[in-house]
């Protein structure tokens, strides 16, 4: 047990809650020392952003700065930075608005707690229950035969989710490139697969789906954002054709030197996986089925029907298929861990780009697309989409009467495209922009993959993903 929190750098529960206590204790006696004035919708200043921008900083430089120290010790960062700002939200923010039951900050501390519940157990049960699917490609890696698995995952992002469909592919995917695996196979994998894959429905990325819970038709992402998937992930994949013969070294594995090479083909294992794949996509549509029939936010109930599917999962599943997979919890320890800390600490940025969004200068659609772009890379593109679609709706409230009249309109249908794609494309920029891009950093790593910080991938974005995104800019957001 040492050896593996060694490697992975978890302390422990411990040490955990230890810096959740200190965090909450600053928290309180910053707001003890700091008066702010009493209101039940109070204005967010730009100093609150600092704990969430200084998170995002070790994220970024501590792997270069000092690697030992962050690797045994983020959890201990994110999660006292995480404390702090709740503690601070609940102490200072402590009146309500006449129509809520609580405070303005304990409102928003729990509204983010939720929403990290909910995360975690879509991603983390989505990766469980992926643990019991062994799917083996055989055959030997090409440039051809990549490209067709990151097409294929394109496709299934928008059935089981780009989360599910990172899940599912990116074991089998590496399995196949094994002896020849380069971190830009896994950039591409995260661009694709996990993000601009999944445009076409609501259930492909988090944002489209929020858009679905705020009245857009189910229908509407697939009528109208199509060409943009088509050009977007059809230029990714060339560009990929293009560095996957560069990379080279197509050579067979070692193990296949003495022997005859298998055949190509698909084998796919684990009918409990499935099954509970099957599950885990019936959980997503829980809350809204139960906000429609019973009028109750069923969100932390569909949360707990994913948490328990994923724990028969892995109780269900056989144990060569898991080893098969290589499978440890190690990865989603590390994205919950983190995220704890990335949910708490993106509250006052939020908040704080709410108040704010109405002065950005948002009068056209490339307005639209790249200030909801810009912003889905570093924070959560779900929240992005919302506050930015808020400010194109122009009301107090987003009702499904309103957002029918919304679209009715040619302005309307420009700016929902703008701010979905700039939502969903954009998220691939950065390990954090999207839920799945850090899980399948994780797993790649946890394989042996060295691959690139935070700036080593930004740099990569910048000189692949973007080009790409300009181009679909002015090609296709009118």
């Amino acid at each position: 047990m040492a050896t593996e929190h060694s490697q992975s750098g978890l302390h422990g529960p411990k040490v955990w809650a230890a810096s959740a206590v200190a965090g909450a204790i600053l928290g309180y006696l910053t707001s003890l020392v700091i008066s702010l004035p009493v209101s039940d919708h109070p204005t967010i200043e730009a100093w609150m952003v600092l704990p969430f921008a200084g998170l995002l900083a070790c994220i970024a430089l501590m792997p270069f700065i000092a690697n030992r120290f962050w690797h045994h010790h983020y959890p201990d960062i994110a999660l006292f930075l995480g404390f702090m700002v709740a503690a601070f939200y609940i102490a200072e923010f402590r009146v309500a608005a006449p129509d809520h039951a609580m405070s303005y900050g304990m409102e928003k501390i729990l509204h983010a707690g939720e929403e990290f519940v909910s995360f975690i157990a879509l991603v983390g049960g989505l990766y469980v229950v992926s643990g019991g699917i062994l799917i083996e490609v055989k055959g030997k890696a090409t440039p051809v035969a990549n490209m067709a698995i990151l097409a294929v995952g394109a496709v299934i992002a928008n059935i089981v989710g780009t989360t599910g469909a990172s899940m599912l592919l990116i074991r089998p995917f590496m399995r196949l490139n094994r002896g020849r695996l380069s971190p830009l196979h896994i950039v591409f994998f995260i661009f694709i697969v996990s993000n601009c894959g999944g445009c076409v429905t609501p259930i492909g990325d988090p944002p489209l789906y929020l858009g679905y819970l705020k009245g857009v038709p189910f229908e509407w992402t697939l009528l109208n954002l199509w060409m943009d998937w088509f050009f977007v992930v059809g230029s990714l994949l060339v560009a990929f054709l293009v560095a996957d013969k560069w990379i080279g070294n197509f050579d067979a594995p070692a193990d296949w030197v003495h022997g005859e090479q298998p055949k190509s083909g698909v084998s796919i294992r684990g009918w409990v996986g499935l099954v509970c794949l099957a599950l885990m996509l019936v959980g997503v549509f829980i809350p809204p089925v139960l906000k429609a029939v019973a009028k109750i936010d069923g969100l932390m109930i569909g949360a707990g029907f994913q948490i328990a599917v994923a724990v028969a999962s892995y109780m269900l599943a056989p144990k060569e298929l898991l080893k098969g997979n290589d499978f440890t919890f190690g990865p989603v320890k590390e994205v919950g861990l983190l995220f704890a800390g990335i949910f708490l600490t993106m509250v006052p940025a939020l908040g704080f780009l709410a108040a704010k969004s109405g002065s950005l200068g948002l009068n056209n659609t490339l307005a639209f697309y790249f200030g909801t772009g810009s912003l889905s890379g570093v924070l959560d593109n779900a929240p992005t989409y919302l506050s930015f679609l808020q400010v194109a709706f122009g009301e107090a409230e987003i009702t499904p009467s309103g957002m029918h009249d919304f679209l009715g309109t040619p302005r309307g249908q420009d700016t929902l495209n703008a701010i979905s794609t700039g939502a969903v494309f954009f998220g691939a920029m950065t390990y954090i922009g999207n839920g799945p891009n850090f899980m399948v950093k994780a797993i790649a790593e946890a394989s042996g993959v060295r691959m690139p910080g935070f700036f080593g991938y930004l740099g990569r974005s910048c000189l692949i993903l973007l080009p790409v995104l300009v181009a679909h800019s002015l090609i296709l957001v009118r």
